[in-house]
């Protein structure tokens, strides 16, 4: 056991470099089907979530006014709104598919998915995603979580993930690595699959209470990221998904979502795990990551 967790650990240590380089190579090889999608626009934004943007950017916004424009889930705060238009959606898979196609090389969200895209290797954080995090969604999440960060996102880390019938099916229950988490539903045609909801990681139950939820196209559920969740297998189809991990550095400096003690940094490139160590005069600024060990 202990070498397999050696090798994890090493594994894991390799994963950022390996990204980097990953990156420049798509960067100066890829040629994008649909370019436009790395900028975001107000035309890709549904109407009604940029209502409700300028609503919490306005004098007096709060909470109960927000949640007249949400749909609230039972207790556990999860909020689901519209997010992205249909012909958006549509354009932004055509363009993931594109990828997924060429011969570039491609990192996978995570352990648990193994199909889908890292968004920020597609060189979409600084034009779409960065402005997406502080422009339009930091406003929302203020209202909705100021506990957690939520005025103060100051990173994130994005992807999409897919299903289908002969790739991943499901999604065992698992907790995010972030202070809040937007999950976007993109498309295409599929059934079954819906979202399932737990206990906050923190605060279990013995018996805990499940709560399904289902996609909607182009709509996206805002939970906190310590909410236990997962996805029940498809039933036919291909779903795509936009998640969206954002984070606090002001939370999670004092205290790691994932080991729920003290972070130990270690010097990473980009943005980490959305910590920050302690800056000296004439230093180039770092963004760090929990130590592994």
């Amino acid at each position: 056991v202990y070498l397999q967790i050696e090798a994890e650990v090493q594994r894991r240590k390799q994963l950022v470099h390996q990204s980097v380089e990953r990156r420049a190579i798509i960067s100066k090889c890829y040629k994008p089907k649909h370019p436009e999608v790395y900028t975001l626009q107000d035309s890709f934004l549904a109407p009604d979530f940029l209502e409700i943007v300028r609503y919490c950017t306005s004098p007096g916004a709060h909470l109960q006014g927000l949640l007249g424009y949400l749909e609230s889930f039972s207790d556990k705060r999860i909020y689901r709104l519209p997010v992205f238009t249909e012909e958006f959606c549509q354009t932004f898979v055509d363009e993931l598919e594109n990828f997924e196609q060429s011969d570039m090389p491609k990192g996978r969200p995570n352990t648990m998915n193994n199909y889908g895209v890292l968004l920020n290797e597609l060189g979409m954080d600084e034009g779409f995603l960065t402005p997406l995090r502080e422009q339009f969604l930091r406003p929302i999440t203020a209202l909705l979580y100021p506990e957690l960060g939520g005025s103060c996102l100051d990173s994130h880390r994005a992807f999409v993930v897919k299903y289908s019938l002969h790739e991943d099916l499901d999604l065992s229950s698992h907790y995010d690595n972030a202070e809040v988490t937007l999950n976007v539903s993109l498309g295409k045609e599929f059934t079954e699959g819906n979202l399932y909801f737990g206990d906050f990681c923190q605060d279990p139950s013995p018996v805990p209470k499940y709560l399904e939820v289902e996609h909607v196209g182009a709509q996206g559920l805002l939970h906190r990221g310590g909410q236990i969740h997962g996805a029940l297998p498809i039933g036919s189809g291909e779903r795509w998904n936009l998640i969206m991990w954002m984070r606090s550095s002001l939370i999670r400096n004092q205290l790691c979502p994932m080991c729920n003690s003290k972070p130990q940094l270690v010097e990473a490139e980009g943005f980490g795990d959305g910590f920050t160590g302690t800056l000296e005069e004439d230093v180039p600024e770092t963004v760090d990551v929990c130590a592994l060990w």
